[in-house]
């Protein structure tokens, strides 16, 4: 983690950094992901199976692209009890929530025989990306998945990218089952995206995208929005705190953590006033890295920046 004292020459530096993870610096990832969805187009589940031995180092075949029930119920004995009755309590949440958002028809008659109204029909399929392979994220399961399932979406299916060994996490499996996903498929990436958007031999074309993902999703949506719908093109994931000596270090490194674990471009920054909590937070982040869901991906490319104005300057401004 960084640590850096705010002047004239860091602040130049920062705001280069940042402009960095700007779309308009993204053309060498939109050439690449514009070829992946041409080849998923023209070949099928032959150029899925093709990028998911090159980017993830599986091999799927026709014959195991699909989660079978057999893998389902072997998640379930995989998955701490726990961890279970926590999916299980934020499933309750969330739908409760999203309930409450539902839409319904309705239609009013006049007495000169106009007829006004509204008619809420939920689409037939929606296809869900959960991110995985470098770490996990069933929360992204329930989060997609249970709003489709209320607005009554009849058919949700899910990719996600398997591991070396051709299997996806035990708690993304779990925590799809429990939400009421249709179908899985070990498949991740742009190539995913594109499959869902036109489909393949194997994987069913939607009439909607959603869920988060790294900048080859992002890409990959925005390129066939328009064949088919999205939720939203999102970028890197970001996250600015502000704090002073009073701060509980513990608390701001894992707030940080939060958002630097999703991306590669993830960007998490501190600003404070104190030299010795910036130093205390870095301590804390290294500390917390290992526990992280996401923590070898942290080490690799720890984004996050801490930024320190000195009391005295603070002060005087």
């Amino acid at each position: 983690m960084r640590i850096l004292k705010l002047n004239s020459k860091t602040k130049q530096d920062l705001l280069n950094d940042l402009l960095k993870r700007s779309p308009n610096h993204y053309t060498e990832y939109e050439s690449r992901v514009n070829e992946i969805i041409s080849e998923v187009r023209i070949r099928q589940d032959e150029a899925v199976f093709a990028y998911t031995k090159q980017f993830d180092g599986a091999l799927i075949t026709a014959d195991n692209l699909k989660v079978t029930e057999d893998e389902i119920v072997q998640a379930y004995r995989n998955v701490d009890e726990k961890l279970l009755e926590v999916i299980r309590k934020a499933k309750v949440n969330i739908q409760e929530y999203h309930e409450k958002q539902k839409q319904y028809s309705w239609f009013d008659s006049k007495e000169n025989g106009i007829i006004l109204g509204q008619k809420v029909t939920p689409l037939q399929t929606v296809g869900v990306y959960v991110p995985g392979g470098k770490a996990v994220y069933p929360s992204s399961v329930l989060m997609n998945v249970i709003p489709a399932k209320a607005a009554g979406v009849k058919k949700v299916i899910m990719t996600t990218p398997p591991g070396a060994d051709g299997k996806v996490y035990a708690s993304t499996l779990v925590a799809a089952k429990e939400a009421g996903v249709d179908e899985i498929y070990k498949a991740g990436g742009a190539q995913a995206v594109a499959a869902m958007a036109f489909g393949t031999e194997s994987i069913p074309k939607v009439d909607k995208i959603v869920g988060p993902g790294n900048i080859y999703v992002a890409l990959a949506k925005k390129a066939v929005f328009g064949y088919v719908s999205i939720d939203s093109i999102a970028g890197p994931s970001e996250i600015l705190v502000l704090a002073d000596e009073t701060a509980n270090p513990r608390f701001v490194a894992a707030d940080l953590l939060s958002q630097a674990e999703h991306d590669e471009m993830a960007s998490a920054i501190l600003i404070t006033t104190s030299e010795v909590l910036a130093h205390e937070v870095s301590k804390e982040a290294d500390g917390l890295q290992p526990s992280c869901p996401a923590g070898r991906l942290l080490k690799s490319h720890w984004s996050a920046t801490g930024i320190f104005w000195w009391r005295k300057r603070w002060r005087r401004r």
